[in-house]
């Protein structure tokens, strides 16, 4: 394998999983519209936030059926929401393949401490047997596991008359893959994944069913005011119509507002999910023929189009030299795996992405990689 360094260089080096490349183009002269001085409360303010609700709808294709709030803490604070506002009115399966569904796993045993809970879980490059869920519980998941570059395929596996909740966390899965909302009771994500905003801001979708649970259940643990989506009884209708908890970033709002008008001008979630699965198909090309990579994904059918994760021959300090080269050369930034996986390298091929970009970045990866094992 040659040492001699590609010509070629991507334009835009932002392969981090998070936060994520920004859109093609994007500059901060797209921001000077934000309400930046003025309060989330005022009619402008509403009426901004009230527009990434609807235009969230819109390019996810959320049914009507659903609501939609901005709440706060990222995805983080928007699963902790639905775990401590909807769990313990029944059992609860959770299921884990990497380190984010194995962090929910934990909360629900050890903060919420529920005891009526099964747990399903399988080692990095694997799902757990979808088969053995029991949905006559509430079941928590991950879609698609970001740090194992792990997904499931479909929605299948869960049945349409379910006794239980489904509460999905499909943080880098949400405009990138296929949600069925049907399925779905709730769905969380955050707008710096796959649409490359500013972070620090969740999303919650419930269902009507999941609106019912919280009409008719009440928690026997204290409900911190960030996690309380009722009041006298009722859900709070204002939090998902732009009246926010707490005070949100409009400049982040602003840069969610144009990442989402790029998405609807490209032609919405197909052309968002086209654009990802290219840039997988890329990546997955190189892998296939490589003699030191390997896609961290055991079987086709699971391997994400957002996260990719690989695995690299030989020891484990590898992947750590490849991207601190990478990083030097200003080629690649961010791609080093998460710290609770498998050495190896995590590459995003989400929507802002450019093809070409990661085409540009595989002869590298071939360098670094001689560079790192000489």
């Amino acid at each position: 394998m040659t040492t001699a360094k590609p010509a070629l260089r991507p334009a835009n080096p932002q392969f981090s999983s998070g936060p994520c490349a920004k859109i093609p183009g994007w500059t901060p002269d797209l921001l000077k519209t934000a309400s930046v001085g003025r309060s989330h409360r005022s009619s402008e303010g509403k009426a901004r936030l009230k527009e990434a609700v609807t235009l969230t709808r819109e390019v996810l294709e959320v049914p009507a059926s659903h609501r939609i709030g901005i709440v706060p803490a990222s995805d983080t604070g928007a699963v902790e929401m639905a775990l401590w506002s909807l769990l313990g009115a029944r059992g609860v399966d959770m299921l884990a393949w990497e380190s984010f569904g194995e962090g929910w796993v934990s909360d629900v045993l050890k903060q919420l401490k529920l005891k009526d809970v099964n747990k399903h879980l399988a080692s990095y490059g694997e799902l757990p047997d979808l088969g053995k869920v029991n949905f006559a519980n509430d079941v928590v998941f991950t879609w698609n596991g970001t740090t194992s570059g792990v997904r499931v395929p479909d929605a299948k596996w869960i049945p349409a008359d379910r006794q239980g909740l489904t509460i999905c966390d499909a943080t880098s899965a949400a405009f990138a893959q296929e949600l069925d909302f049907s399925r779905l009771d709730v769905v969380t994500f955050s707008w710096q994944k796959v649409l490359g905003g500013e972070g620090a801001h969740g999303v919650i979708i419930l269902s009507p069913r999941a609106v019912e649970r919280l009409e008719t259940y009440v928690p026997p643990w204290p409900l911190p005011k960030i996690f309380r989506m009722t009041s006298g009884g009722k859900l709070s209708a204002g939090i998902f119509e732009g009246e926010t908890i707490n005070t949100p970033s409009m400049l982040c709002v602003e840069d969610y507002l144009v990442a989402l008008k790029w998405a609807k001008g490209l032609g919405g979630l197909k052309a968002l999910r086209a654009r990802a699965d290219a840039n997988a198909a890329v990546l997955d090309g190189w892998i296939t023929a490589s003699q030191f990579a390997k896609n961290l994904s055991k079987r086709p059918e699971t391997k994400s189009n957002t996260s990719v994760c690989v695995s690299l021959a030989g020891d484990e300090a590898v992947p750590k030299k490849m991207a601190k080269l990478l990083e030097a050369e200003g080629v690649a930034y961010d791609i080093g795996g998460y710290r609770d996986a498998p050495p190896g390298l995590r590459i995003w091929c989400g929507a802002t992405v450019e093809t070409s970009d990661l085409k540009a970045l595989l002869p590298w990866l071939d360098w670094a990689y001689a560079t790192a094992t000489a």
